[in-house]
């Protein structure tokens, strides 16, 4: 069997007209770390997905995904299982134009009706567990496929019972437990909108994307516990709403424990406790019959400038891509358990509820901080569950290495068959650190990147492919990329954007409220022609193997010189006395721009001049002396999302004294006044 790199992208990459200049110091072409075992492959679902359509490698695969994208959908479809009320009469309609695909045409359906109605007849799946909770404070809760029907089936009455009806927005400002799913389960079922709002929002971000939604009702919650200390919802759902007349309803979830729980203002008439509300229900309730291209959710984006923009996803849409991508890029299958550490305002939530489901394995949801009330908690979690597939961040490995192998070494992860990383890029030494002192250099880091609009991975590390650190092993079946210069042209071994040449199935079918899909085309569409720009910054090395460096709107020139800032964070990051580290671009009067860089320095270490001189003389050796920092600054935070994705931009902001633009994604906004006293 095959295990070349993957098939090259359409196009000549010796007619690359870029500088040579534009060569990466990023270690590119580093020594293969694992190979992949030939029974892994053979018992593998994709092995079983080729074998039935008569393809012999996965290069062959590759292509003909790539070249034929009416067929590689309608036969993930088929693989999947996704079942119809009404057939499509064709797999995928493009007389719109590449930019607005029309997909599963005329087929009837409802997403819900995959993920738990049809599991109903299945002895074996009904009795599996669905989900498995664990709470900070230890307290943890399964529920079976069949158990979690039921519980959708109750909300989903009382969702009617409401006035709901298909076609209605509605919010789900929740932390991570199980009603957080059979709420989500039951907007579906109903046919309704899922709003996904990030646990840690105030008032004004919800407001903002619930008043663009036009959102009908909001599925709330008390409050939650993190670091031992409860934080309260319900006080921000009041304020927010008061800008939001649209939302006639709101159910409350008491999440808190009695002893932490404050008392919660309640509005007749509008306010009402779940457990009054859902659990009287009745254990049956219809699934709606949905249009396949329907809106099942809308995930809002924030941006440099401008409001939140909603991505919207349809029943055909968002869970086909994100199964597909755990099914074969991953290999989960039935009876395994995934743990991937997001929020449900974050693509990631929703998207391993629809993974698991859709391949009939074990959610694990955890609510609370993964390295609370030590370093040794995910590892725990990982041992307490089975966890066979783990997905954490590069700059939650960064944290957790200072603590050594102690506290992985006290838990039992042979259950464990890969981690997944998505969030940022990594840093050789933190990926050398995962891969080998916590997989004992035999099980696969699967580096993932993609986005909300994508539904899931443009790239993905995979079991048929040799990795090297840091790298991706290629794009995902059935998503045509490509690295091309600033002139659209292909090219390898130096630094570009990533595109996408054809559509697929999970691309986000546009912006809510989008009037004519101005905004959507200008975000993905108009830099290139005919052409997916994706925002990111990326390479493929001599070997195939694929690097994200950043968002390309991140990049540092500095006297025409392109730079991505991961390349800088890792030359500081390999320093011990720095525990994560950003870089950003900074206007420059004769040189365009110049690298700032921002450190956090690990306990055993403090800021000092020499410390500075010594971290610029290593990035300065690690990139040359042009790309040498204009400065080096000690903070105790960055900015990070709740998925702990570093905010450059609100960085770079902080430093300029700008407006940073939309911050609601933070999970701290104080380390914003942390970068502003940096020393």
């Amino acid at each position: 069997m095959s295990t070349d790199s993957p098939a090259t992208p359409p196009g000549d990459a010796s007619s690359s007209n870029a500088s040579s200049s534009d060569a990466s110091a990023f270690p590119f072409g580093q020594e293969i770390a694992w190979t992949p075992d030939p029974d892994t492959i053979a018992a593998s679902n994709l092995r079983a997905f080729m074998d039935a359509h008569g393809i012999e490698n996965y290069d062959t695969l590759m292509e003909r995904s790539c070249q034929d994208v009416a067929w590689f959908w309608d036969a993930v479809l088929e693989d999947l299982d996704i079942q119809f009320y009404e057939p499509y009469d064709e797999v995928v309609d493009l007389s719109g134009g590449i930019e607005r695909p029309r997909w599963c045409v005329g087929g009837k359906m409802n997403i819900a009706q995959n993920l738990i109605d049809k599991w109903k007849v299945d002895p074996e799946t009904k009795a599996r567990e669905a989900i498995r909770w664990e709470g900070e404070n230890g307290r943890t809760r399964t529920l079976t496929y069949d158990e979690l029907e039921v519980q959708a089936c109750r909300c989903a009455a009382a969702l009617h019972e409401l006035g709901l009806e298909k076609g209605d927005p509605v919010g789900l400002y929740m932390p991570m437990t199980p009603q957080t799913v059979i709420a989500f389960l039951a907007i579906a079922k109903i046919g309704g909108i899922i709003l996904p709002l990030f646990s840690g929002y105030g008032p004004d971000a919800i407001a903002t994307r619930l008043q663009s939604a036009g959102a009908k009702a909001l599925f709330c919650a008390d409050g939650f516990t993190r670091r031992g200390r409860p934080i309260t919802m319900k006080e921000n759902v009041d304020e927010a709403l008061t800008a939001c007349p649209t939302v006639e309803h709101v159910i409350l979830y008491r999440h808190l424990r009695e002893a932490d729980a404050p008392d919660v203002s309640m509005q007749n008439g509008r306010d009402h406790f779940w457990a009054d509300l859902v659990p009287p229900q009745p254990d049956l309730h219809e699934t709606v019959e949905m249009d396949a291209e329907d809106p099942l959710m809308l995930i809002y984006t924030s941006g440099t400038t401008g409001e939140p923009k909603g991505a919207v996803h349809t029943h055909c849409g968002f869970p086909v891509k994100a199964a597909q991508d755990i099914a074969h890029s991953m290999d989960l299958g039935p009876g395994e358990t995934m743990y991937w550490m997001s929020d449900m305002g974050w693509m990631m939530g929703p998207w391993l509820v629809f993974g698991t489901l859709l391949n009939q394995a074990t959610m694990v949801l955890y609510d609370g901080a993964p390295d609370h009330p030590g370093p040794g908690r995910l590892w725990q979690l990982c041992d307490d569950h089975g966890v066979t597939h783990l997905g954490v961040s590069p700059t939650l490995v960064r944290a957790l290495k200072p603590s050594g192998t102690d506290p992985v070494e006290q838990h039992d992860l042979s259950a464990l068959r890969a981690v997944g990383s998505t969030g940022s890029p990594w840093d050789p030494e933190s990926w050398t650190w995962l891969f080998e002192d916590v997989l004992g250099g035999e099980k696969p880091i699967l580096n993932y990147s993609g986005g909300t609009e994508i539904s899931g991975g443009i790239l993905c590390g995979n079991f048929f492919k040799p990795l090297a650190p840091c790298a991706f092993s290629g794009p995902v079946p059935g998503m045509d990329a490509d690295v091309v210069n600033a002139a659209g042209k292909p090219v390898r071994g130096e630094v570009g954007e990533l595109i996408l040449r054809q559509p697929w199935i999970g691309m986000t079918r546009g912006f809510w409220g989008d009037e004519g899909d101005e905004r959507y085309l200008d975000s993905y569409w108009r830099r290139f022609e005919e052409l997916w720009a994706h925002g990111d910054f990326a390479a493929v090395d001599e070997h195939g193997l694929w690097y994200i460096l950043g968002r390309s709107d991140d990049t540092i020139n500095v006297a025409g010189k392109r730079l991505g800032p991961a390349e800088v964070e890792a030359a500081l990051n390999a320093d011990e006395a720095v525990a994560e580290s950003a870089a950003v671009g900074v206007p420059d009067e004769v040189k365009g721009q110049e690298v700032v860089a921002f450190a956090v320095l690990n306990d055993s270490h403090a800021p000092s001049g020499d410390l500075r001189e010594r971290l610029m003389e290593r990035v300065t050796r690690a990139l040359g002396k042009p790309l040498r920092p204009r400065d080096i600054r000690f903070t105790e935070a960055l900015p990070k999302t709740r998925n702990a994705k570093v905010m450059r931009r609100v960085i770079r902001a902080a430093y300029l004294g700008e407006d940073p633009g939309d911050t609601s994604s933070l999970e701290d906004p104080s380390t914003v006044e942390a970068v502003k006293a940096a020393v």
